[in-house]
């Protein structure tokens, strides 16, 4: 951190300039406005609702506002900054911001697959063992789950974060619109390996979260095929989880393997769009597949809508 602390006045980095930002920043701005307003209505809209709603003060649905409140956190962190620089026509960002940014974005997409990982479980119990549910997802593993949800990231992220700060940087530009860690590891003059090492052992985290997720999905198949009741609660409460999880593992994935062993023969506007899936459709599809596929939480959307 040192490094980025004592050059913070008179460095700056510069990130990518959208495609014919010139002529279009008027209608970029008006487009990523519209999708911050709508992630941070959405979000909000699912979290009230479970929040007064009693009957959705079960661990599904705790799991899933903590989705959201996720989608939010995500959000602040990019939009503002880039809503700013479309104003500006000025794609540069102090050293400070870029690493708040990292930050931020880091450890959200840590906190997304940690909460979609602690989802399966809550669906595998709830399905599979159906007489254990509220022994193994009372009040307390509950918390401890949510804490693992945040704690884990947050201190992942700060050393991630902390070993990219401490680089001698030789280049001061960033082929992304936001900073991210992988980006600023890239723009040193001086060994990563220390970098190389910690982004491997972050991979197999991920790898054993999926494996967590695999196996419990696996449970759940076995399970469906000998009950009919399995079944209508697999399709009812499973498939969005499904949906969130198949879009933000193959966005995690595209995005680890573009930045380390991307070529610059793959399609420039189809990158772009890549790395910025992952910013844009989580926080806006999460809440809107779950609001129409959850019935109960569907029930209540409508009936405060009503009112």
């Amino acid at each position: 951190m040192h490094y980025i602390m004592d050059n913070i006045s008179s460095v700056k980095f510069t990130l990518m300039e959208p495609k014919n930002s010139k002529s279009y920043r008027h209608v970029y701005f008006t487009c990523f406005l519209a999708l911050y307003i709508m992630i941070l209505f959405l979000n909000i809209w699912l979290c009230v609702v479970i929040a007064l709603e009693r009957a959705l003060h079960e661990p599904m649905y705790i799991f899933l506002c903590n989705l959201c409140i996720n989608g939010i956190y995500r959000a602040m962190g990019f939009y503002p900054k880039f809503l700013h620089d479309l104003i500006l026509d000025s794609y540069v960002i102090p050293p400070y911001m870029c690493v708040i940014q990292t930050y931020v974005i880091y450890s959200s997409d840590m906190c997304e697959y940690c909460t979609l990982t602690v989802m399966a479980y809550d669906r595998h119990v709830a399905i599979c063992k159906p007489l254990n549910y509220q022994t193994k997802l009372n009040r307390f593993s509950c918390l401890i789950l949510l804490a693992f949800c945040w704690t884990v990231p947050f201190v992942t992220s700060l050393i991630g974060v902390s070993l990219s700060s401490r680089l001698a940087l030789c280049k001061y530009h960033i082929d992304k619109l936001y900073c991210d860690n992988w980006s600023v590891v890239k723009l040193s003059c001086e060994s990563t390996v220390i970098n190389n090492i910690y982004g491997f052992v972050l991979i197999i985290f991920y790898l054993g979260l999926f494996v967590v997720i695999l196996v419990s999905y696996i449970k759940l198949v076995v399970a469906c095929k000998a009950s009919l009741e399995c079944r209508r609660k697999f399709w009812q409460t499973c498939v969005p989880h499904l949906f969130s999880l198949v879009n933000f593992n193959v966005a995690i994935l595209f995005d680890v393997m573009y930045s380390r062993y991307g070529s610059s023969d793959f399609p420039e506007d189809l990158r772009h769009f890549l790395a910025l899936e992952i910013i844009i459709v989580p926080p806006l599809f999460n809440p809107v597949i779950y609001g129409l596929k959850l019935k109960e939480v569907r029930k209540r959307v409508l009936k405060l809508c009503v009112l």
